[in-house]
Order: C-alpha cells, then sequence, then structure tokens
C-alpha cells in the first residue's frame, strides 16, 4: 500500500480508503472480516458518511485494540432519526449525533469530522455563519476531532470552503465524467444521461482550479465517487466507453491536492481488487487511450498526467512540471511551496531541448514544448 500525507493534516493516509457501503447491513463477523483484511492490506481511512448505528458499533467492535490503526472520517450532521439517515443543521441534533457516533465506534476521538454534504451556497454559508462551524471548531479546539473536513459534489461551494481557511480536509466527487460538467447545486445532473449527450471539451475550469487551489493551500482531497456509483465501469458507461477499476483509481489519483480515494466496495473481494491497484503496472492504470476513444468527449490541448509524454531524454518529469505550473497559473504567482517542490525535482524545464518527443506520444494534443519554456522561465531553472 501506498501512503500521502493529507494537505496540511499531517495525517498518513493509504491511497485506496474504505467507504462504508459495504459494512452497511452487515454481521459483526462479517464487519471484523472487512477491518481485518484492511489491515493486512494497509488500508487505513475509513468513511462512515452513514448514520447507521448498528453499522457504527460493529465497526466500533471490531477495531477494539487497534483504533489507532485507522483514520476514521466521520461525518457530522449525518444523524440517524426514526430508523432512517438524515441531514441536518439543527445543532442540538448535530451535537447528539456526535455524541452517539463517539459512543457507537467506542472512541474518544475523530481524526476527520466531515461536515456533510453542502451542495448549495446558501447552505454554506449557513454552515460557515451559524452554530455548525463554531461547533466543529470547538471539537477540533478539543481534541475530540483531529481536522475539519466538508463533503461537496459542487466546486463552487467547495472553492468557498477552501478559500475560507476553515476547512482542512475536501471530500469530494472525483471522475473523468463528472469533471467535464460545470458547477450546479443539483447533484443528479453529474449523471444524467442527457449531461453526456452533447459535446463536451476538456475538464471543466472551476473544477481543475479548485483542484490546484487545494494542493496550494495544503487542503488534502478525499475522493468519493470515483467509479461514478458504477456508471464509468461496464456496457452501459455514461462515456459510451467502460474504463477499468484501475483507471478509474489512477485519474483520481492523478489530479493535484487528492490524498486517498474512498472506494465503495460492498465485498472483501472488491476491498482486494481496489487495494491490488498500488502494485498493478501502469499499462493497466493508463487510462489515456480509452479517453480519447470516448465519442464527444475531448481533452485536446489539456494535459491529463497520464505520463505519456514520457520517457524524456533529459530526464525531466514532464507531467510533474506540467502541474506545478498550472498551480502557478491559477495562482497568478509563484507560491512559495511550489517554488519549493519544483526546485526538488532531479531535472527542469530549463534542461529542455525542444526534442518533441513527448509532443509525439501526448494523446491530447498539449504544447508541452510551449509549457517547458514557459515553466523555466516562471521558475527561473
Amino acid at each position: 500500500m501506498n501512503y500521502r500525507t493529507l494537505g496540511r493534516t499531517g495525517l498518513k493516509v493509504s491511497e485506496i480508503g474504505m467507504g462504508c457501503e459495504g459494512l452497511i447491513d452487515k454481521s459483526f463477523s462479517q464487519v471484523k472480516e472487512f477491518v481485518d483484511r484492511m489491515e493486512a492490506l494497509g488500508v487505513n481511512c475509513i468513511d462512515l458518511y452513514s448514520p447507521n448505528p448498528e453499522m457504527r458499533s460493529s465497526l466500533g467492535r471490531a477495531m477494539a485494540g487497534r483504533r489507532d490503526k485507522f483514520i476514521l472520517q466521520s461525518h457530522l450532521c449525518s444523524i440517524w432519526e426514526n430508523g432512517q439517515y438524515l441531514r441536518t443543521r439543527d445543532i442540538g441534533k448535530v451535537k447528539a449525533g456526535f455524541e452517539d457516533m463517539l459512543r457507537q465506534l467506542d472512541t474518544g476521538h475523530i481524526d476527520i469530522g466531515m461536515i456533510h454534504y453542502s451542495d448549495a451556497l446558501s447552505d454554506w454559508h449557513g454552515i460557515v455563519d451559524g452554530p455548525v462551524m463554531t461547533y466543529a471548531q470547538e471539537l477540533k479546539e478539543a481534541g475530540k476531532i483531529r481536522c475539519v473536513g466538508l463533503s461537496s459534489h459542487n466546486p463552487e461551494v467547495a472553492q468557498a470552503a477552501v478559500d475560507s481557511g476553515l476547512i482542512d480536509v475536501l471530500m469530494f466527487s472525483v471522475n473523468p465524467c463528472y469533471d467535464l460538467q460545470p458547477a450546479n447545486e443539483d447533484v443528479e445532473q453529474l449523471w444524467a444521461d442527457t449531461a453526456y449527450e452533447k459535446e463536451l471539451v476538456n475538464m471543466d475550469p472551476q473544477r481543475q482550479a479548485l483542484y490546484e487551489s487545494c494542493q496550494r493551500q495544503g487542503v488534502g482531497i478525499t475522493v468519493m465517487k470515483a467509479f461514478a456509483g458504477g456508471e464509468l465501469l461496464g456496457q452501459n458507461a455514461i462515456a459510451r466507453v467502460a474504463l477499468t477499476p484501475f483507471q478509474c483509481l489512477h485519474y483520481a489519483l492523478t489530479r493535484p491536492g487528492v490524498a486517498s480515494v474512498m472506494a465503495g466496495v460492498k465485498t472483501v473481494e472488491e476491498l482486494e481488487q481496489c487495494a491490488a491497484y498500488c502494485a498493478a503496472p501502469n499499462s493497466e492504470k493508463d487510462y489515456a487511450a480509452a479517453f480519447a476513444a470516448m465519442p464527444k468527449i475531448s481533452w485536446v490541448g489539456h494535459c491529463m498526467y497520464c505520463g505519456h509524454c514520457a520517457p524524456c531524454p533529459q530526464g525531466i518529469d514532464v507531467a510533474a512540471v506540467t502541474k506545478l505550473l498550472n498551480l502557478t497559473r491559477a495562482q497568478g504567482q509563484v507560491p512559495e511551496t511550489v517554488r519549493e517542490h519544483y526546485a526538488a525535482l532531479p531535472r527542469h524545464a530549463g534542461e529542455c531541448v525542444a526534442c518533441g518527443a513527448c509532443e509525439g506520444r501526448c494523446p491530447f494534443s498539449v504544447p508541452i514544448r510551449e509549457n517547458m519554456k514557459q515553466a523555466a522561465q516562471v521558475f527561473g531553472l
């Protein structure tokens, strides 16, 4: 298993995390089997968006004696009422729900206190200007949560949250089809068939700017819906070209700011298949050819960080240089952290001899030589 630092939190999370879908409606022995296998595979991050009390209690029992081996991303404002899940901003219910969470999980703290599901700017303003954010910050100061997060599908809301400086972690829906769609408060538009009937060209600029802002500001991204609920896989894929789980995982993990993908697996076998991503050869992760074959969708001129430009005769990591260059473009200046990351690269854009080998291999016709020229000017190396 590979591990990444989750933004400025300092937490080391596994690239493959565990969504709680596979734990719901399972017996204690089945939940324990999941936890045993997660520990063996090195999967240490678990998202708990569901407030199902039986699931939480089973997970708490299964983690007994090894709680410190796992990073729990559990959701504030997600409560259990009348036998079903409910999202609420009622602060009394939020507080009671959090105490229930601690009791059911048999723990004294949550690693990531994720404010649950905000897709409307009006809702975000209600969170940040009301008692929910105040409560989250109080929990952080008291050590009951280690960091504050927000889950969203809307890049406009997510950007506002990142820019506020109040969240440390963003849980966001990241996959190559959703990334084509503009901001919308109606989440169902992300998977509507009509959204993919028109010509789509390149990633939505707000989404790209969001990922770059997260990396620049140290807000770690945990990914949901990497497979679009399975709609990127199989014969009925919404992009009309089926992707493999490894391709979906690799796409998400190559976006700026991303630390871990919460895989919504239903079985231990599916968890093992996702964990196998880390040891898979690059040929099984490569998504470029599949993307290029998608009808009505084009990424021409847009670097997808797919790595097809390699190897550079000069040893330049072209994808890494381009990612750092894009961060400076989004900021309009060179942040010190970006300059340091660039300086740490073993080879720099100034060493490019403009041979064009990279451009000949790029599936998306990116003007790489021009990018290298600009990077050398921007960074002075």
